[in-house]
């Protein structure tokens, strides 16, 4: 694979991180600002963790982003949680919402363990 365009979790997550961004971009600006700031670096640092160990020279270096981009999957669940907890959100998308970010995370671990089995190290 020669281009990042053709790595299936990175453009999903892109298109997530800005599906967020155009949410949060109606807030009011106090709540852009105590929750939509931050939801939004954390959507976006999904796909960017992506893309810089794709970026990256060696196999570990490419994982150990990768890691880096589950923890932001974590961390957008739990501001999504805040936002849809605090009806910053529309109610109805909320199942939609976490099915996404779901099939995400599950893309990711499989992208991990695939560099994983191409890199024959034991980690």
């Amino acid at each position: 694979m020669k281009d990042i365009m053709d790595l299936n979790v990175y453009t999903e997550s892109l298109e997530f991180s800005n599906t967020i961004w155009k949410l949060c971009k109606q807030f009011n600006h106090f709540d852009q600002r105590t929750l939509g700031i931050q939801l939004v670096k954390s959507a976006d640092s999904i796909s960017a963790n992506i893309a810089e160990g794709f970026g990256r020279f060696h196999y570990k270096e490419n994982i150990h982003f990768c890691y880096y981009a589950r923890g932001s999957v974590e961390e957008t669940k739990d501001w999504l949680r805040k936002a849809f907890g605090r009806e910053l959100l529309p109610k109805h998308l909320e199942n939609k919402t976490f099915d996404e970010i779901t099939i995400i995370s599950k893309k990711l671990n499989r992208y991990i363990n695939s560099i994983k089995t191409r890199s024959n190290s034991k980690y």
